[in-house]
């Protein structure tokens, strides 16, 4: 009996303490996960409630103007990019950084510090990685704080610190063009007999419409090594972006009869797209009359 009841005290006890380990914070964290280009940025912060008290003003308990920030509350906030960046046209390397601010009426301070486990207390200025003047805007109200990475295109977006009526956007910017190609190149260099790297190159400078013979070259490549209506497609595209519409039309046409009813891919998407690539062709082919009274016209000159 004894032992049935201390056992039933030590099971209540461990209960008791497990439920005691994690109750709700007065702020809550929080998490941002964002991807601009190929570059991924991680945000994690605690967000505080305004709850009727004064913010950003010199009498304020909460951010008052020209003291240090956390930018958030509890913990460190944290900003981590897994590539280089610019932030507020400063340059900054791959890495995790603490994000902090000196909030103030005119023009904020926005930094992020190489120390990220710090609190402001043991801040050091000479540990920033940057450190940018930002001129506040005006937002809809927010009663609890929070932060955005908002893309603006695949290379530029904003880091946006929101709270009451505030809004401080940072400007974000990448070099998302040289990374992508810069790994494209090392991994063809690495399998240069892989067909998926090779149309993922080709793809991406048609995406861009760069260095189109390069592309062309790579379709061609992949094709060689295994056709499908994929890199045909491609083909046929790039040959259309080049002008070249009588070379196109027939790749696009082969590449619409080696799609099958059984790929799913094929039928949900791609072959919508081959036949829109193939009805964009057709009205700019030059018949073949044409040509053939041009090239005869080529040799009299001669």
């Amino acid at each position: 009996m004894k032992k049935y009841i201390l056992t039933i005290v030590l099971a209540t006890l461990l209960l008791t303490n497990s439920i005691a380990q994690r109750t709700p914070a007065t702020s809550q964290g929080a998490t941002v996960v964002q991807t601009i280009g190929i570059t991924d940025f991680t945000i994690k912060y605690s967000r505080p409630s305004i709850k009727g008290r004064k913010v950003f003003a010199d009498s304020s308990l909460l951010a008052p103007y020209n003291q240090l920030w956390r930018t958030g509350a509890n913990s460190p906030t944290t900003l981590e990019a897994s590539t280089e960046f610019t932030f507020g046209g400063r340059t900054v390397p791959a890495g995790k950084y603490a994000l902090l601010s000196i909030p103030s009426g005119a023009a904020w301070t926005v930094i992020l510090n190489k120390n990220y486990e710090q609190g402001t207390e043991a801040y050091n200025e000479s540990d920033d990685a940057a450190r940018v003047m930002v001129m506040p805007t005006s937002s809809e109200f927010n009663e609890v704080f929070k932060i955005e990475v908002d893309p603006s295109t695949d290379s530029t977006g904003y880091l946006c610190l929101e709270w009451s009526s505030v809004k401080i956007p940072v400007p974000i910017s990448l070099h998302t063009e040289s990374l992508t190609m810069n790994a494209l190149n090392k991994a063809i260099a690495e399998k240069p007999e892989d067909v998926q790297t090779l149309e993922s190159g080709a793809g991406y400078l048609l995406f861009k419409g760069k260095d189109l013979q390069v592309a062309l070259a790579m379709a061609d490549k992949a094709i060689g090594l295994k056709e499908g209506y994929y890199n045909l497609w491609l083909k046929a595209s790039i040959l259309s972006k080049l002008g070249k519409y009588n070379e196109a039309l027939p790749a696009a046409q082969k590449a619409l009869t080696l799609g099958t009813a059984s790929d799913q891919a094929f039928t949900s998407f791609y072959k919508g797209q081959i036949e829109k690539t193939i009805a964009e062709i057709q009205p700019k082919i030059t018949p073949k009359a044409a040509i053939a009274t041009v090239s005869r016209s080529k040799k009299k000159k001669k």
